[in-house]
């Protein structure tokens, strides 16, 4: 079963509807079906982000999985319905960027780069991960790793869309990054081949998308905002920068974790590779891409630091989050 099996009937939609439902269902019915979504507006914040994984999923997902709906790609009423959507939710991006202040100014290549290991900072470690490295049981460690998806989840795909109309020192540093993630031509190094093992090593649970909280899809949606924006190539390499600062300290504390609870052999190879390669991949991409852009496009900056900061801000409310929820619920059982 694909993620657009199972319609629900299509009917024509009222101001606030169940448009994840009637999206996936008009994607299976046809363009006479998205026709009657114009207009149609989500009831709830978490509608938002589900729809908008919807459509992400005709521009990214594995075509085995969207099956023929990918042709409604380019449908105008997709196309208006995730304008619109994201228009909202860039707005309220903008309007917390804007609150930064300080931040919004880094122009200069050096000013950027500082800027950029300033926002990364301030969150490096998140509480949540001193949590699980300190404190959270087996049960939770689980749990917590099936909610991250991996400190970088879908990282590849981002980096290789990320990569498109740029040159020089940029473009290199990226398609080195690439290589790194496809386990430099070695299959059973490629990252998403390690993650397949560990889900494997740790019997981690696959948790449907409608079952995560509205945090988890703010944070999964934000990558397909900016790969399936080309004019917010600026943003993503900000974000993308973001991650390669932050994932080596936080797989450090995953495997303390591991360490203190005696996990299998094979949980480990995923976050080794990420805790020994991130230091110097998140290096690497400041003096080689950020700075350089920053240098040759100053108009680009702060919107460098912008995408980091969004990343950093969607961060530390689904972090903080997923703690509670499973803080929470092991109490309650």
């Amino acid at each position: 079963m694909t993620v657009l099996d199972a319609p629900a009937p299509v009917t024509t939609p009222t101001d606030l509807t169940d448009l994840p439902t009637a999206l996936r269902a008009a994607l299976v019915a046809g363009p006479e079906a998205l026709d009657r979504l114009r207009g149609a507006r989500p009831r709830t914040r978490r509608d938002r982000f589900l729809t908008l994984l919807t459509v992400y999923d005709l521009h990214t997902a594995p075509l085995e999985v969207i099956g023929d709906a990918a042709r409604h790609q380019g449908h105008p009423a997709v196309a208006e319905i995730k304008g619109r959507l994201e228009a909202e939710w860039i707005a309220e991006l903008d309007a917390a960027w804007l609150d930064a202040g300080h931040l919004t100014s880094a122009t200069g290549p050096d000013e950027v780069v500082r800027a950029m290991r300033a926002v990364a900072a301030r969150d490096r470690l998140p509480d949540a991960y001193r949590w699980l490295a300190k404190s959270a049981d087996w049960s939770q460690v689980v749990d917590f790793l099936a909610l991250e998806g991996g400190p970088d989840g879908g990282f590849d795909d981002l980096v290789a869309v990320c990569q498109v109309g740029l040159s020089g020192s940029a473009k290199l540093e990226l398609a080195k990054n690439y290589w790194d993630e496809m386990g430099q031509g070695s299959a059973a190094g490629v990252h998403t081949a390690l993650y397949e093992d560990l889900v494997e090593a740790i019997d981690m649970p696959h948790i449907a998308r409608e079952l995560l909280p509205v945090e988890a899809l703010e944070r999964s949606a934000l990558g397909g905002l900016l790969a399936t924006n080309r004019w917010l190539q600026p943003e993503m390499i900000g974000a993308l920068g973001l991650l390669e600062l932050q994932a080596g300290p936080r797989c450090r504390m995953v495997l303390q974790a591991f360490d203190r609870l005696g996990a299998p052999e094979g949980a480990y190879p995923f976050y080794v590779e990420h805790a020994e390669v991130d230091p110097v991949h998140g290096k690497d991409w400041m003096d080689k891409a950020i700075e350089p852009l920053a240098a040759e496009r100053p108009e680009w900056g702060p919107r460098l630091v912008k995408g980091a900061w969004w990343r950093s801000s969607i961060n530390l409310r689904f972090f903080a989050a997923l703690q509670d929820g499973l803080v929470e619920s092991s109490a309650a059982a």
